[in-house]
């Protein structure tokens, strides 16, 4: 089972990762990524441009952009999604921001409670892929039906040695999860 598990997780995460859901939801959440004074960093931009597609493909009528800030930010992940959409071209109605949340956890927390405010439910979370499986679980445990979309452009997916160490990462951080109902405190920045 020591083995056994890790191993099954590993490829949950590798198979989920290639899983592209667009069933129709009340929004599309984003995954918050570094942001510069208000400019999404190249990860962050390549997960908004994602979801500005499925927007305009019609998956849902709004999207969600969460993440929180450091001490001395003057944006959130939020904050500075929800501008760039809007930037964008996204009506401003359709854009929610989230600025709360330090981790994935404390991100989707914070996220249904704003679908419980608005009465919805179901979500297509974009996110980089090996993150998918993560993030689809914890949104299911907040009460969110979630399925996953990720965004497979920008830096985060380039080389095979990164996504095989962010499949490795997220696997752990997965069975930790599990294990201890928490983040794992692992701090990886998303650039």
């Amino acid at each position: 089972m020591a083995v056994l598990v890790p191993v099954l997780t590993w490829a949950s995460v590798w198979f989920t990762a290639r899983q592209d859901d667009r069933t129709p939801s009340d929004a599309i959440v984003v995954m918050g990524a570094s942001q510069y004074n208000g400019r999404p960093s190249p990860v962050f931009e390549a997960r908004l441009t994602h979801a500005m597609n499925l927007y305009d493909e019609g998956v849902a009528p709004a999207i969600v952009t969460v993440g929180g800030g450091l001490p001395g930010d003057n944006y959130t992940e939020g904050e500075a999604g929800r501008n760039w959409l809007v930037e964008q071209g996204v009506p401003s109605e359709n854009v929610v921001g989230v600025g709360e949340g330090s981790d994935s956890l404390d991100s989707l927390e914070a996220v249904a409670e704003s679908f419980d405010e608005r009465g919805w439910s179901s979500a297509i979370i974009v996110s980089d892929p090996w993150h998918a499986l993560r993030s689809k679980v914890i949104a299911s445990d907040t009460g969110i039906d979630a399925g996953t979309s990720p965004a497979r452009s920008g830096p985060a997916v380039l080389t095979r040695e990164t996504q095989l160490w962010y499949i490795t990462r997220e696997a752990a951080s997965l069975l930790y999860y599990w294990t201890f109902g928490e983040s794992a405190g692992v701090k990886i920045e998303a650039v």
